[in-house]
């Protein structure tokens, strides 16, 4: 029998506007209001409400190919923009999303990884700034400061043409020069949850009037960002934001978070769908290598050691654990093998300089954790090989889609210990698909063992007298009492049962935005 679940129909995180700007009928179809008989109601009530669009239900009734950015409704410097930059055509996302935004309506995309989500709200946002240019216009919130940085050179870059200022705040960095920046009120603010909490608090008098006329909220990674270790900070940014906004929500993966808040927000926002569950390209070749956990490092140096081989210009190998990150960087390093690590124990500038050395090719590898799994878009990396299997099926999805993009091949290679059979088989079962093995010769691999053991003795002693370990401590130390602070740490006495999305919907997603009417 299916499960009846009551949800709240005046949830607001999409805001609640008066007027919206006119768009043709073969834009928009309005769903039907739903009627106040009650202050819940069924889901399965809910259901026909909802304004989805897929891929088969294209806004515009013309063949895809033909389709131009001035189809959709943008400006002439913004299609010529996109011409300069190479952007030929739209995609689906950016087909379907674009005129909705331009309308007016609140939008939840969900697309694969390199489809062009960042453009599919970039443009408009941009569209209508040029229209009635002030700051700060947009307040973009996403999970991690590399993907700060990166929206914000694509967002420099469709905006050329308007002289767009656009400020990035992160951790890391100089909270006084940032508070600094936000009174210049720039046009975009790019920000993770955390720095802008802390600079909206610590100056209660002036950086929230900042956002006072914000018209544009966007949520990037929005399954990320939405995730309850972000419930304090989130209710802080929207208690600065006017009610009179757009909310823009994009994803590549769905989650029962993001599931809940299309179902609530059902007769005010347009949701589009390019896939169900979880999807890779078609352009990835998905492979792994069956292999002891004590030699993956010499699985590691012989796939390294055949790049050239396999035609393959830059790599990312994610790993689990910065101490993982950390240890194989120094590994590397005593085997000749040039690469840059990027951690979130290293310092903003380090983690900044790794991606840049990435990026304009000095290296041609880049060790991450999952810091470096969303967002970013490096038009040379053809592999992604993950040294550990990550914990859950939208983490695999979201680094393998580092590879493979904007039509683009790619090879995504899974090491898999006796360990991860059961990761394994759940990330072939969420994809539909099972991976190929990787061919390569076992006797040729292991040739260079006692080289990598040698090696990996050196990089364990040099990562012991850098004092790592006393560091992991201390930040250990600092994150669970965080937690703490947030009450975010339960023993595991009270964890009697897995919350269900009626649990989340009372505990966290009302608690986002209990302070608004």
């Amino acid at each position: 029998m299916e499960e009846v679940i009551l949800v709240d129909q005046n949830f607001p995180l999409f805001s609640r506007r008066g007027k919206t700007n006119k768009a043709t009928p073969s834009q928009i179809n309005p769903a039907p209001p739903v009627t106040a008989a009650a202050s819940t109601t069924t889901l399965q009530d809910l259901k026909p409400l909802l304004q989805k669009e897929t891929d088969s239900d294209d806004p515009i009734p013309t063949t895809p190919n033909h389709i131009s950015f001035s189809d959709l409704g943008l400006a002439e410097w913004a299609v010529q923009t996109c011409k300069e930059l190479g952007i030929k055509r739209p995609t689906p996302v950016q087909r379907h999303c674009i005129p909705r935004i331009l309308a007016g309506q609140d939008v939840l995309g969900l697309a694969q990884t390199g489809s062009g989500k960042t453009a599919a709200f970039a443009l408009p946002i941009l569209h209508r700034l040029a229209e009635d240019p002030y700051g700060v216009f947009a307040l973009v919130i996403t999970p991690t400061r590399e993907l700060a940085y990166q929206l914000a050179e694509q967002f420099r870059a469709l905006g050329s043409g308007l002289h767009l200022r656009c400020a990035v705040v992160v951790g890391g960095m100089d909270m006084i020069n940032q508070a600094q920046t936000l009174m210049q009120r720039p046009h975009v603010v790019i920000a993770t949850p955390g720095r802008i909490k802390v600079l909206i608090q610590e100056n209660p008098d002036d950086v929230p009037a900042v956002f006072s006329n914000t018209k544009f909220l966007v949520l990037d990674e929005a399954d990320r960002v939405l995730d309850v270790g972000f419930e304090e900070e989130l209710r802080v940014v929207f208690q600065c934001l006017p009610k009179d906004r757009q909310t823009l929500l994009f994803s590549a993966t769905m989650t029962s978070d993001l599931q809940t808040l299309m179902e609530l927000s059902a007769n005010k926002a347009y949701f589009y769908e390019a896939y169900e569950g979880f999807k890779t390209v078609e352009t990835l070749k998905q492979q792994y290598v069956f292999i002891p956990k004590n030699v993956k490092d010499v699985y590691l140096l012989y796939i390294l050691s055949k790049l050239e081989d396999m035609g393959v210009r830059s790599a990312i190998i994610f790993v689990s654990t910065c101490r993982s990150c950390q240890l194989l960087s120094l590994l590397l390093e005593e085997l000749d093998v040039e690469a840059a690590a990027l951690h979130s124990f290293k310092s903003q500038s380090l983690r900044l300089s790794a991606v840049h050395r990435f990026k304009s090719g000095q290296v041609p590898i880049l060790l991450a954790t999952d810091v470096a799994s969303r967002g970013l878009d490096i038009p040379t990396v053809d592999l992604v090989i993950n040294y550990d299997i990550p914990r859950f099926p939208r983490d695999y999805v979201h680094r393998v889609g580092r590879t493979a993009r904007a039509g683009r091949g790619g090879l995504a290679v899974s090491f898999i210990t006796q360990n991860d059979v059961d990761l394994i088989h759940e990330i072939e079962a969420e994809l539909g698909k099972q991976l190929e093995e990787f061919e390569c010769k076992e006797k040729d691999v292991l040739a260079e063992i006692t080289k990598v053991y040698k090696a990996k003795r050196v990089a364990t002693m040099k990562m012991m007298d850098e004092g790592f370990e006393e560091k992991a401590k201390a930040r250990k130390a600092q994150k669970l009492k965080a937690l703490a602070e947030k009450g975010l740490l339960k023993s595991s006495k009270k964890r009697k049962r897995k919350k269900g999305v009626s649990d989340q919907l009372v505990e966290v997603k009302k608690a986002y935005f209990h302070h608004l009417p």
